[in-house]
Formats: C-alpha cells, sequence, structure tokens
C-alpha cells in the first residue's frame, strides 16, 4: 500500500510537469500574440511566476529525497506543443488561447489545493507553503483571464471586421 507521503511526492512530480506545461503553453502563447499587448503582457509576467513554480516544486520534491520525473516533464512539454500547433491553426486563435489558459489555470488550481490537503495531511508545513504560494498566482492569474476574456474577445470581433487587419493573434 501506497503511504500519503509517496502520493505527495507523485502529486508534486505531476504539478513540476504540469508547470513545464505550462511554461511551453505560455511561452509559444506570447511569441504568437502582436494585437493584443495587454494580454501578451500578462503572460510573460506569468511565465516568470511559472519558472519560479517549477523552482518551488523542485525544492519540494528534493527535500522529500526524490527529484522530477523526466518522462512527465517530456509528456507535459509534448502535450504544449500540440496544443500550440492546433491553437496556430485557429482563425480565432487569440480567444480559443485565452480560453484554453483559463481552462488550464483551473485545472492548476485544483491541484494546487489537492497538495496543499496532502502536504497538511503528511505535516510537511514546507510544501504546503510553497503550494498556497504557487496556489494564489494561478488563482491571480485565473482572475485576470476571467476578467479581460470579454475585452480580448470585444478586441478581436471588431479586428476581425476590419479589412487589412489580423485579428487572430
Amino acid at each position: 500500500m501506497t503511504d500519503a507521503r509517496e502520493h505527495l511526492l507523485d502529486w508534486l512530480r505531476d504539478a513540476h510537469a504540469m508547470e513545464q506545461q505550462a511554461e511551453q503553453m505560455l511561452k509559444g502563447q506570447a511569441a504568437r500574440i502582436e494585437n493584443y499587448p495587454a494580454l501578451k503582457a500578462r503572460i510573460e509576467q506569468h511565465i516568470q511566476e511559472t519558472l519560479g513554480q517549477q523552482q518551488l516544486l523542485e525544492s519540494c520534491i528534493s527535500r522529500l529525497g526524490g527529484s522530477p520525473s523526466t518522462i512527465k516533464d517530456t509528456m507535459g512539454k509534448v502535450m504544449a506543443m500540440g496544443q500550440a500547433v492546433g491553437g496556430m491553426m485557429a482563425s480565432d486563435e487569440i480567444v480559443k488561447g485565452s480560453m484554453a489558459s483559463y481552462v488550464f489555470e483551473h485545472m492548476e488550481i485544483a491541484s494546487y489545493r489537492t497538495l496543499i490537503a496532502a502536504a497538511q495531511a503528511v505535516g510537511d508545513v514546507e510544501t504546503q507553503r510553497a503550494c498556497e504560494q504557487i496556489l494564489a498566482q494561478e488563482e491571480a492569474m485565473a482572475q485576470w483571464l476571467q476578467e479581460h476574456l470579454p475585452e480580448v474577445t470585444q478586441q478581436f470581433l471588431v479586428r476581425d471586421e476590419t479589412p487589412g487587419v489580423t485579428a487572430r493573434k
């Protein structure tokens, strides 16, 4: 039978892979955005947060005697590349990318809430605090996207109806 500490370590590895996926997804998205400066700036800010989150997770994993999962990290990056390629084909890439980011943020929020509960269960205060810090960043990004999705959508629609103007990115 697997104990709670092993589950915590495994879920931390999952979260690390998720942040690897997020990094690739966000970098791809930011590189393609041309006409939505507020969204691009917020994504670039979140890329820096994501890099810090990876370091926090690596520290937690190491403290528990483990290391990040190369297989999980690679799979996360492959999934992000697939998402990027799929998104590039959409005529409304900016809207679909924003929606996908909003959904992804909520998956991350659920993951960190789970990690916090697991860390509490095993008495790992350092992991709990690290995950609470990350959770706050993910919730802030989700909130920003929620508040700005209507604006991005409306900007896209105006740009899309304007002859000679690129709307999709």
